[in-house]
């Protein structure tokens, strides 16, 4: 399934317990896994993907939102190895896509712990390069209109902009913008030479935060 074989198979049992069967579960190897994840795909990316940073930054969180860790997972037929509690066994949480993408991240997390930076980028290499080649840069939408699509689809109120400082004379003023989601409690700020590119900045920013969250 993985193509790795662990030193410590009790990493491997960790990282495929949820937290509704023991308090000895995948949390703390999901949270390690998520920043793996991030470094591995920005890497590949960066080697691979004729694209500059903002569009490198859309491919990225579209590689690592939570959706398409869980199609990842399914693909794998992770969910079949999880270990849950009786109650999310029978609400039929091997099949949750947060579940399963949770379990991913804590399986990426305990093979990097296991095995260390090397078999990490070998599994990502694996489960994420091909759909990263297929994804046509062209193709990415604007930073905005993408955060407004991936918080509409968890069914989250739209991102709210607001001007919070100007600097420079009227011929080459910048603008700082910050960009909250309330649901999500996450604000960030970003600069532009403009107001729209500041906003465009910000849900870059943004996409950026909360990438395994939508």
């Amino acid at each position: 399934m993985l193509g790795y074989r662990f030193h410590d198979r009790r990493l491997l049992e960790r990282a495929l317990t949820h937290k509704s069967a023991s308090s000895d579960n995948n949390e703390r190897l999901e949270f390690l896994g998520d920043a793996v994840l991030g470094y591995l795909v920005a890497e590949m990316l960066y080697s691979e993907a004729e694209a500059g940073e903002a569009t490198m930054t859309l491919m990225r969180a579209s590689l690592v939102k939570g959706d398409s860790l869980a199609e990842i997972a399914q693909e794998i037929d992770l969910g079949r190895f999880i270990i849950l509690g009786q109650g999310e066994k029978r609400s039929g949480g091997h099949k949750r896509a947060s579940i399963l993408a949770d379990a991913l991240e804590a399986v990426l997390g305990a093979v990097h712990t296991d095995g260390g930076i090397d078999p990490a980028r070998m599994l990502v290499d694996g489960l994420f390069g091909e759909r990263m080649r297929e994804l046509d840069p062209d193709s990415i939408k604007d930073p905005k209109t993408s955060l407004q699509e991936r918080l509409q689809g968890k069914r989250y109120g739209l991102p709210q902009y607001e001007v919070v400082a100007t600097a420079g004379s009227e011929h080459r003023r910048t603008f700082t913008v910050r960009c909250n989601v309330a649901e999500l409690e996450v604000t960030v700020e970003a600069t532009g030479q403009s107001r729209r590119g500041a906003e465009k900045a910000a849900a870059l920013a943004m996409l950026d935060r909360i990438a395994d969250r939508v």
